[in-house]
């Protein structure tokens, strides 16, 4: 036994209490894909997934993925310098034209697209600055560029949403470029950003807009586009960043913009260089879901739109705190660590999952149920869960807010 070890045993301490008290609620494995599912040979309606407009399942969207498995197999077993294939390429040029932009890149995942993409741009004359609430992807993203050497770009913070905070960053920032992060849906919260703001500020510093809509794809605006769309903001967003493991249904990273920025980071980005292609049955089964946007893309989110509000009416009546949420992202604050591990097993011993948020996921105080309403859960799916956050909801005192009293006596 090294250190190492003993490290690791040590920082595993909580994770072992919840597990020996049957609470632990992560890493439970599906028994099939999808909103509905099995977990242990029970029925489960997840409520937990990203699949937004509900098409991951859809019978063509698998029957292409499994098409393109004949003609390349799972993998290309190298990067995409030297294993491009013309499904990449075209799917590239479609999700240029769909979105607006001049040129489209895929990466392996989203994570990778953001990552690469700022290690690629940001360097010792540039300022990354970051809404506070960033997701992970921008913070390893920022903290590479940030990291090294040779780049060494400056780092500052503005306040969650707020323009006016970002003016006083690009007001007093010391280097000669800046590059602005912001998501256009926050994946914890479930709030918009004030796209068409950061858009005017940033245009009057001259600073360069980084939006990343993963969670925006087939949710905002008309067509699904996302917030640029909904914001009416084409054309004066530079740079957006999304992914294929929402509302594409697989996993895989889209970086959109100028035909010279996307190629500068082609070349540069080494989390795209270095990294697996991304599979083709993959990109086959994402260029069927933009298929079906292309045909029918404003009335699949408009339903998706009125189950989501349908949800929202129901979970506010019920007294349930959504904390910041104006998307189908709905978050039930549990604010108390235990009330949230309970609520989870009560719920999924009913058939209804939903994942619980914790520290260092989100602040102690801040502990939530993940509920994103999808346009593939039904009505009986949607009531099922308002009876069950309901029944549970007051047995654990999370609608009146009650106390369960001090957190050092968690496991008492």
């Amino acid at each position: 036994m090294s250190w190492i070890d003993d490290k690791a045993h040590e920082g595993l301490e909580l994770v072992r209490q919840v597990q020996k008290i049957d609470l632990y609620p992560h890493f439970r494995p599906f028994e099939s894909g999808g909103l509905h599912t099995t977990i242990e040979g029970k029925p489960i309606v997840n409520f937990s997934s990203n699949d937004y407009l509900g098409l991951t399942n859809h019978p063509k969207v698998k029957e292409a993925a499994a098409r393109a498995v004949e003609t390349f197999a799972c993998g290309l077993s190298s990067s995409r310098v030297q294993a491009t294939t013309t499904a990449h390429v075209e799917l590239e040029e479609r999700l240029a034209r769909w979105y607006g932009y001049d040129a489209c890149l895929l990466f392996t995942t989203g994570y990778q697209a953001m990552v690469g993409t700022l290690q690629a741009l940001a360097d010792r004359d540039t300022t990354l600055i970051l809404d506070n609430l960033s997701h992970a992807c921008i913070l390893d993203g920022t903290f590479l560029a940030a990291g090294t050497p040779a780049q060494a770009p400056e780092v500052r913070y503005f306040n969650h949403n707020s323009a006016r905070s970002l003016e006083r960053c690009l007001k007093t920032k010391q280097r000669d470029n800046a590059i602005v992060l912001m998501e256009g849906i926050y994946s914890l919260d479930g709030d918009r950003a004030p796209l068409k703001d950061f858009v005017e500020v940033c245009e009057k510093y001259d600073a360069v807009l980084l939006c990343d809509d993963a969670h925006g794809t087939g949710t905002l605006g008309e067509r699904g586009t996302g917030i640029v769309e909904e914001a009416g903001m084409l054309g004066r967003v530079p740079i957006v960043i999304s992914t294929f493991s929402k509302t594409f249904g697989g996993i895989g990273g889209i970086l959109l913009g100028s035909r010279d920025v996307v190629d500068f980071v082609k070349h540069n980005a080494r989390s795209f260089m270095f990294s697996a292609t991304l599979p083709v049955p993959v990109v086959a089964g994402a260029s069927v879901i933009l298929d079906m946007l292309e045909e029918e893309g404003p009335a699949l989110v408009q339903e998706l739109h009125q189950k989501s509000d349908y949800m929202r009416t129901n979970l506010t009546q019920l007294g349930f705190d959504l904390g910041m949420s104006d998307t189908h992202i709905m978050p039930i604050m549990c604010r108390d660590f235990r009330k949230a591990l309970f609520m989870h097993i009560g719920l999924l011993e009913n058939g209804v999952m939903m994942v619980p948020i914790t520290y260092p996921g989100v602040k102690f105080g801040e502990e939530r149920l993940r509920l994103n309403v999808t346009r593939g859960h039904s009505r009986e799916d949607m009531d099922r869960a308002l009876e069950q956050l309901d029944r549970y909801g007051k047995a654990f005192h999370v609608q009146s807010g009650a106390d369960l009293g001090p957190m050092d006596n968690l496991f008492a």
